[in-house]
């Protein structure tokens, strides 16, 4: 399985960003999608996920009003489209699959993307 993520870059507060994530190497069946970001000195924590088989989505708190995460199963990519950035949304975001039913980040992520830097400038 490969992902690859990309759309990150330097933003001011309050703006915005759309990432994507395509994902290829792996067989028809369940899968979903999580975001995940890792601050400088803070531990990796999940941002978003969707599920492949009927979209179901799940937010952090802290995102939850300010990013929607998106779909596109032909083209296996998600999108997380980020609005009214904060500073505090400053970090490298991660996309990573899995294979097992559940909601939210409770569960396996077997597959990770290389990272994508998002800045948020004050």
């Amino acid at each position: 399985v490969q992902l690859q993520a990309s759309g990150g870059g330097l933003v001011q507060v309050g703006g915005s960003l759309r990432l994507s994530c395509a994902a290829s190497g792996f067989t028809l069946g369940y899968y979903a999608i999580g975001w995940f970001r890792q601050a400088p000195g803070k531990e990796r924590e999940g941002v978003s996920c969707i599920s492949s088989s009927d979209g179901t989505t799940y937010y952090a708190d802290s995102v939850k009003g300010r990013f929607t995460i998106s779909g596109d199963n032909a083209k296996k990519t998600v999108y997380l489209q980020m609005n009214n950035l904060k500073p505090e949304d400053t970090a490298v975001y991660y996309c990573a699959l899995t294979r097992f039913y559940g909601l939210g980040f409770n569960r396996h992520f077997g597959s990770w993307g290389q990272g994508t830097l998002v800045t948020v400038s004050s």
